[in-house]
């Protein structure tokens, strides 16, 4: 362990010194060096990671990484065409068909990555609803692709179906309507009340699910939102990302065959992009049926985040019911937030605090529990957040 740290804090001396060179006022975040797992380097101290979304610390998973460099050696890093010309290959229609069996879809349609997921879908349906509904705190690749559907775009309150109610009346009675939301919001840890807007909506429409922080994580296998509120996929357009839960890269639409043909038709973003390279492709699999196989990492999830949250609310702190392993604290103002900060660095926790759009305005603490963390990781996670940010921090 300490020969690990040791090499890695050379390395990090190394970016810190290229790091004083990017100003510091560019609106990225410092740089971080990620190791064992469940730890980051920062400035050269080893802390806790409770961030990001390798919600199973699969980025670093030996069978992931074994099948990233066979597929590097055997196949090369780039097939350097589109799909449609001379870049396509067997893996990727492989890679197609166990993310529709995950998923228990009839088809999916790989993409580069998960932002580009519903751009792809909408510009396959472009002309196709007469209005888009579409959730006011969605994440804004679901923003940019309501923009390429061709219609009136409608906002709602966030996870309100009584307000998207409003939205479907204020389309009118002939409207034929796609409501856009993600299916497990990032920012809380909240899912979408997908069985709520099916139900308000006319038979005709459609739901446009974003479920990049879903998949994987949410369901009895693992299947996401869709999985885990009991809804049929029949009027659901998923959209998924393989950097989250699965650890990898690249994103997947969901649905039919039908609109898997209209993909591959319509969208200039699928016809003109280099897809996902090959060795990633293949660590992509390799994930896939670590998630299908593996029930215990989903179990371990699950019991760690329910261990965090059970745990602050016996310390009074106002946790919402979501049940995505996403804790989030916004602070009163800058000061606070500071004193939040100085009080976890103190117990080697590094401070996830994130201005994002689509987050809480002004910032906020954003905790992402993994599979991975141990009991002393989460003890020490709970004691800090249920102790408050006190003034002598």
């Amino acid at each position: 362990m300490e020969e690990t740290v040791k090499r890695h804090r050379k390395a990090s001396t190394t970016t810190k010194r290229t790091a004083r060179s990017v100003r510091s006022d560019d609106g990225l975040a410092e740089p971080l060096q990620q190791i064992d797992r469940t730890f980051v380097l920062r400035r050269g101290r080893k802390l806790s990671y409770f961030a990001g979304c390798d919600y199973f610390r699969l980025s670093s998973h030996p069978h992931v990484l074994r099948a990233l460099g066979e597929g590097l050696e055997q196949f090369g890093l780039n097939v350097a065409a589109s799909r449609k010309t001379t870049g396509n290959h067997a893996l990727y229609g492989q890679l197609e068909q166990k993310l529709a069996e995950f998923f228990g879809s009839e088809a999916a349609v790989l993409v580069s990555n998960g932002y580009m997921t519903n751009l792809a879908a909408a510009q396959a349906l472009a002309g196709e609803f007469t209005h888009a509904l579409i959730d006011e705190r969605s994440h804004g690749c679901l923003f940019d692709a309501a923009k390429l559907l061709e219609c009136p775009v409608i906002s709602f309150r966030h996870r309100d179906p009584a307000s998207a109610a409003q939205a479907v009346r204020r389309a009118g009675h002939r409207a034929k309507l796609v409501l856009i939301t993600d299916g497990l919001f990032s920012h809380s840890g909240e899912v979408a009340p997908l069985d709520q807007y099916l139900r308000i909506l006319p038979a005709r429409s459609g739901v446009l699910v974003d479920d990049a922080h879903g998949a994987g994580t949410l369901g009895r296998t693992g299947g996401g939102t869709a999985e885990l509120l009991g809804v049929s996929d029949r009027r659901l357009i998923r959209t998924v990302t393989l950097s989250k839960a699965f650890g990898v890269y690249g994103g997947a639409v969901i649905g039919t065959l039908a609109l898997r043909q209209k993909i591959i038709a319509r969208s200039r973003l699928f016809v003109g992009n280099t897809p996902l390279s090959l060795p990633l492709a293949a660590a992509a699999l390799a994930s896939l049926e670590i998630l299908r196989r593996d029930t215990h990492l989903r179990r371990r999830l699950v019991f760690n985040a329910s261990y965090v949250k059970a745990a602050l609310r016996e310390a009074g702190l106002p946790i919402n019911d979501g049940p995505g392993p996403i804790i989030a604290f916004v602070p009163r103002n800058g000061r606070e937030a500071a004193r939040w900060s100085r009080k976890l660095l103190a117990a080697d926790i590094y401070p996830p605090y994130i201005n994002y759009l689509g987050g809480p305005g002004g910032g906020y603490f954003r905790f992402a529990i993994s599979s991975e963390h141990t009991p002393e990781q989460l003890d020490a996670l709970v004691q800090v957040l249920a102790a408050g940010p006190t003034p002598n921090c």
